[in-house]
């Protein structure tokens, strides 16, 4: 199927990115992304905060800065009341004041299944865009936010999750990656994508795409949820870690030390995950203490590129 096109875009269909990237001079590109989801905590207002901060994450991973946003509301009206719409919203808004970025307006209709999310414009210099799959030889890469989203949330649906756990995982969601993202942009980062729906595994797949490198990921050092690893361990995986293993599976080589609860934890989808930064050996130790150093605290250094097998990724 053929697209429509034109010179001034930089990044569009053709490439495996977090955002597209569209020309306006020499020194202004705008970046556009969309996002929106059924809800995954029961709180309207959290579950607004929540997808807004997920769909303005794609700005961030691309090294842009997000200024306007449009709202994306699916609303079984015959079903639920207007003020439970109300408080999404306000959540919505609440997250998008935090990032400094202007809500112009929007689209509804009326559906069976409530769905909120927003379209979002970003600003970024042509010269800048930090695209997903610049990998080099002896990059380090570092995750902002610990893994197990997907596994809690199965845990708080089935009734088991604790209650300090479901506040802390539903405050981690929330968090936007805004932080990570700007002082990100004060180092030579060579890569960048946020961790999402196809998990740290998936996400690290579509970096390695048409690459002659690979990556080699130390699961001991992951950041993970308190709880995550236990919950794993008695079998409350969603389907899609299942459907991310199917779909990469052929890319990644897993130890047999590494056991299946870590192994689902590496395929778990996140909702509203950290930002996953690739960055030369030299600077990466210094990036990392500055994350921690503004209360990013959880930052570490996963793994690394290296130069065999190509194209794969080694889970030791």
């Amino acid at each position: 199927m053929e697209f429509p096109t034109d010179a001034n875009v930089i990044v569009g269909l053709d490439a495996i990115d977090d955002a597209g990237v569209y020309k306006i001079n020499d020194v202004l590109a705008i970046v556009q992304t969309v996002d929106f989801f059924t809800p995954i905590v029961d709180d309207p207002y959290w579950f607004g905060q929540i997808a807004a901060a997920n769909a303005l994450s794609d700005i961030y991973a691309m090294g842009g800065i997000p200024k306007t946003a449009m709202n994306l509301v699916a609303f079984p009206a015959d079903k639920m009341d207007i003020s439970i719409l109300r408080q999404i919203i306000k959540g919505g808004i609440d997250k998008m004041r935090e990032a400094q970025v202007v809500l112009l307006g929007g689209h509804s209709i009326e559906d069976n299944e409530l769905k909120y999310g927003l379209s979002v414009t970003g600003f970024i210099h042509p010269d800048k865009i930090i695209r997903k799959n610049n990998l080099m030889l002896g990059d380090k890469l570092i995750l902002t936010k610990p893994l197990g989203t997907g596994i809690i949330n199965t845990a708080i649906k089935a009734g088991i999750a604790s209650p300090g756990i479901t506040e802390t995982v539903t405050r981690l969601m929330a968090t936007l990656n805004q932080k990570s993202a700007q002082i990100m942009l004060k180092y030579p980062v060579h890569a960048c994508t946020d961790i999402t729906g196809f998990g740290l595994l998936g996400h690290i797949a579509e970096m390695l795409a048409g690459s002659v490198l690979g990556i080699k990921i130390d699961s001991h050092k992951l950041p993970i949820i308190p709880g995550t690893d236990e919950y794993a361990q008695m079998g409350l995986i969603p389907a899609g870690a299942y459907k991310n293993r199917k779909y990469r599976e052929t890319m990644v080589d897993i130890s047999s030390t590494v056991d299946r609860a870590s192994q689902d934890i590496l395929f778990d989808p996140q909702t509203s995950g950290g930002l996953l930064i690739c960055i030369g050996a030299v600077s990466a130790g210094a990036l990392v203490n500055d994350l921690k150093n503004d209360e990013i605290d959880c930052s570490t250094i996963i793994g690394e590129v290296v130069s065999e097998p190509k194209g794969k990724i080694v889970v030791v």
